[in-house]
């Protein structure tokens, strides 16, 4: 199943961004939601993941207090706001999804995935 990403782009060194993913059909039962990003030359690494209900989130440390998972009322979708951006932000990012509730998996746990989109953080 294909995850409907959008969102990414350019933008300055402290600017935002936000990166929406929406899935083709109701959940039922547990679902998990991620964000992963790959920078060139460096492996796949979690950024942030949300149970569907949204009682419990995991950040990266290195996005703790600049990135936050929101929902919308259609609630089908989850965006990731990314603030204060970073030069080190830059990267592919990819959503994901998993049955479960665990969140900090690898990404091979992962079994459906949206397009990657691009995020450039300019210095």
């Amino acid at each position: 199943v294909q995850l409907q990403a959008s969102g990414g782009g350019l933008v300055q060194a402290g600017g935002s961004l936000r990166l929406s993913c929406a899935v083709p059909r109701r959940i039922f039962g547990s679902y998990i939601m991620a964000w992963f990003r790959q920078a060139p030359g460096r492996e796949r690494e979690l950024v942030a993941a949300t149970q569907w209900s949204g009682r419990s989130t995991y950040y990266a440390d290195s996005v703790k207090g600049r990135f936050a998972i929101s929902r919308d009322n259609a609630d089908n979708t989850r965006h990731l706001q990314m603030n204060r951006l970073k030069s080190e932000d830059t990267a592919v990012y990819y959503c994901a999804g998993r049955e479960g509730s665990l969140m900090n998996v690898p990404a091979d746990k992962y079994f459906e995935w949206g397009q990657g989109t691009l995020v450039t953080v300019s210095s």
